[in-house]
């Protein structure tokens, strides 16, 4: 996956005011309008901010981000900057910061649900699974001028809930069925047979629905770490008939 457009972040002069009692909210609000991209998450930390000299000329300035997926609140709390001076701390989003961006910009497939034999399943018939797509790993990446972190999502397993009762926890995408193959053959890796029909269940049908686990991990600057797993899902509806029930003909 190519990386995404850099985010570009400075002080921007601002209309704040700052609440009485010298604390301001980590994450807090302004009469400025805001683009639509920009998330604010509410933080219950406070930290201290700093105090103008009485009679100081200057302005208040608050840390802006512009790029995809960015948020405000994971920068600093206003600052007063005298004028004629500089922010005396411009330094750029850490590593840990662009990487929690990096995993938001992730993208991860939905599972298509497949399955053999197409169409109705059969009592005591192996009904193998699989999941159409790609398996592989997913990157995505955040930067700043001179820094750039990429977080990987992999896929480690699937979990297939059968809509019978059963569950099973299959360690890839599974194998799909190939034309030729015994039919009575169980999958080799990811499969399940039905003991009995989806007849009087709602829809005459069993709901199965499949959750794909992902491993969260993040590099760049030197620097490393994992994130709570993902997960992506997905379904189906099986109709599972008596083996005798789809018998036509006679002799």
């Amino acid at each position: 996956m190519e990386p995404v457009d850099g985010v570009r972040c400075s002080y921007v002069i601002s209309d704040y005011q700052p609440p009485g009692g010298g604390l301001v909210p980590a994450s807090f609000g302004t009469s400025e309008p805001r683009p639509a991209a920009v998330v604010v998450v509410p933080v219950v930390a406070v930290v201290r901010e700093q105090q103008p000299d009485p009679g100081e000329d200057g302005a208040w300035y608050l840390w802006r981000c512009s790029g995809d997926g960015f948020r405000d609140s994971l920068y600093r709390p206003p600052v007063w900057i005298p004028d004629g001076e500089q922010a005396t701390d411009a330094a750029g989003p850490s590593p840990a910061e662009l990487a929690a961006q990096a995993r938001e910009r992730l993208r991860l497939p939905d599972p298509a649900v497949a399955a053999s034999p197409v169409g109705d399943q059969l009592v005591n018939l192996p009904t193998w699974l699989w999941l159409d797509g790609d398996w592989a790993p997913v990157e995505a990446t955040a930067s700043v001028p001179g820094v750039s972190v990429t977080a990987r999502a992999i896929p480690e397993s699937a979990t297939w809930v059968m809509g019978d009762g059963s569950e099973l926890v299959c360690r890839g995408p599974g194998t799909p069925y190939t034309a030729g193959a015994d039919p009575a053959a169980p999958s080799p890796d990811c499969g399940h047979t039905y003991r009995r029909s989806s007849a009087g269940r709602p829809g005459e049908v069993f709901t199965v629905s499949v959750s794909v686990s992902w491993t969260v991990t993040w590099s760049g600057a030197g620097d490393g770490g994992t994130f709570p797993g993902l997960t992506t899902s997905g379904g189906a509806a099986f109709r599972v008939a008596e083996s005798q029930a789809l018998v036509t003909g006679g002799g």
